[in-house]
């Protein structure tokens, strides 16, 4: 007699928890559980599991309007944050003669390891190898390979090339 009396007390008690949960409509980032706001707006039934929405905070807006006659019309002017150090002129100046030496070092290294990879890409025949002269699977894959790595290098030179553009002039 315990047993299904026992049975009978989980079941009602779990039973308005389930009840509890509405059907929960998705309307493109947003979510409700209005149904007849759901058949206005065309959204759409989540099937399956809880839905958790978490409010975001909503970014500050400018205190003040930009002044006329500088910069593109409804840019914001470029400013650091009231609690940001202050760098003197010359401290800067030193700074961006260093950023500028190390991107040209990091530019020479890259074009060198590009002269490298197009030497050994060899415009699409690079040179056999034991390895690929048994396999020619293998050949195909490091051709392949090789000329990933040519395209990335590429990439890595035009990425240096604009970071060294956004530098002031030495």
């Amino acid at each position: 007699m315990n047993k299904p009396l026992i049975t009978l007390i989980l079941i009602a008690a779990a039973a308005p928890a389930a009840w509890a949960q509405d059907r929960i409509y998705r309307c493109g980032n947003e979510y409700t559980n209005n149904a007849t706001q759901a058949k206005e707006r065309g959204c759409k039934l989540v099937e399956g599991g809880n839905v958790t929405v978490v409010q975001g905070t909503r970014p500050a807006a400018p205190a003040a309007a930009p002044a006329a006659g500088g910069g593109a019309p409804g840019a914001a002017p470029a400013t650091s944050p009231p609690s940001a150090p202050r760098v003197s002129s010359n401290d800067q100046k030193a700074r961006d003669a260093d950023a500028r030496a190390i991107l040209e070092s990091e530019l020479r290294k890259a074009e060198s390891r590009h002269a490298e990879l197009v030497k050994e890409y060899n415009n699409g025949a690079p040179e056999r190898n034991a390895l690929d002269l048994r396999n020619p699977q293998r050949y195909i894959e490091r051709t392949a390979e090789l000329k990933a790595s040519v395209a990335r290098s590429e990439s890595d030179i035009a990425g240096i090339k604009r970071e060294l553009a956004r530098l002031p002039a030495p």
